[in-house]
């Protein structure tokens, strides 16, 4: 087989990663603080719904002003990946994650959608033969999902299993595979804010018909409160914007398989910031989990990098 058709899913050179890692680092960052804001809107009275439309609304008319144009991809084929990227990384992604949170504990929802890296590298070996993980990646993975398992136990051990709820997180994680996957053909014909534009509008747009289905819509003058208009003023310009599109160009240089591989230090972010504005107590447990988190991306995107030279 000619090695030029391999389809190499970590192709930049590794001197020439680090601004991508950072990128991909402060992405997960980003979303993983946002758990804290969306959980201070949702005891401010917003339903999930509500919250992520008004963030990607916001988050969509910044980057519209951006990159207005064009309009269109190249061909119906890409419009239809466009929409996709915006159900599984946007509303379906979003919606199913937060309204898992209604049918089963939250360590339960954030465990599972952890498995994201590991649903995403397994997608790619089931398409591309030539490109299955390998052991070394999947030992990093590991360590890092027993990481997030301390993380998310931080403070309790207790797991309960309920159908529904665990369905709607792996439904979540299983999204967020898809689109990181959707994310490399585009990435090769168009540029990070047209794909970043595009994922939003779709999103916005497959979401409404859920507020059909909301028994209660915040009302207009209750939303003017600062705390509210600030969360989702933040929610809408630093998780939305530009998490995605530093996300979008972390997995344009780094590939799938090594961005997806930072998703596992979300929990991390969330229980730092969980400690400094909501004063919750980080264990030992947590601390541990923290270190094998790092350890496992480490370990994973070396190992992932000697095998791609």
């Amino acid at each position: 087989m000619n090695n030029n058709r391999r389809l190499n899913f970590s192709s930049a050179a590794p001197t020439s990663k680090i601004i991508y890692h950072l990128g991909a680092f402060l992405a997960v960052t980003a979303w993983g603080v946002a758990f804290i804001n969306t959980k201070i809107l949702l005891q401010h009275g917003l339903n999930a719904v509500e919250i992520y439309i008004y963030r990607f609304v916001i988050a969509y008319l910044f980057v519209f002003l951006i990159c207005p144009r064009p309009l269109r991809s190249h061909s119906w084929g890409d419009e239809l990946k466009f929409m996709l990227c915006g159900i599984c990384g946007g509303s379906i992604y979003f919606i199913a994650e937060n309204t898992a949170l209604n049918y089963t504990l939250v360590t339960n929802v954030s465990l599972i959608v952890t498995l994201s890296p590991i649903i995403t590298a397994l997608i790619i070996g089931l398409i591309y033969k030539n490109s299955r993980p390998g052991k070394g990646f999947m030992t990093g993975s590991m360590i890092a999902f027993t990481g997030v398992c301390c993380v998310i136990f931080n403070s309790s051990f207790v797991m309960k299993i309920n159908p529904i709820g665990d369905l709607l997180a792996l439904l979540s994680a299983a999204c967020w595979s898809v689109y990181s996957i959707l994310l490399k053909p585009l990435n090769a014909r168009y540029n990070v804010w047209f794909i970043t534009r595009k994922t939003f509008f779709y999103g916005l747009i497959t979401s409404l018909p859920f507020l059909s289905v909301e028994p209660h819509l915040t009302p207009l003058p209750d939303l003017i409160d600062p705390t509210i208009i600030g969360n989702l003023c933040f929610l809408g310009l630093v998780p939305s914007l530009i998490a995605y599109l530093l996300w979008a160009q972390a997995v344009k240089k780094l590939g799938v398989v090594s961005s997806g591989n930072y998703l596992y230090i979300s929990p991390i972010m969330t229980l730092i910031a969980s400690y400094i504005f909501l004063n919750e107590h980080v264990s030992t447990v947590g601390l541990v989990g923290c270190a094998l988190i790092m350890a496992g991306v480490i370990l994973s995107e070396k190992l992932n990098s000697r095998k791609s030279s």
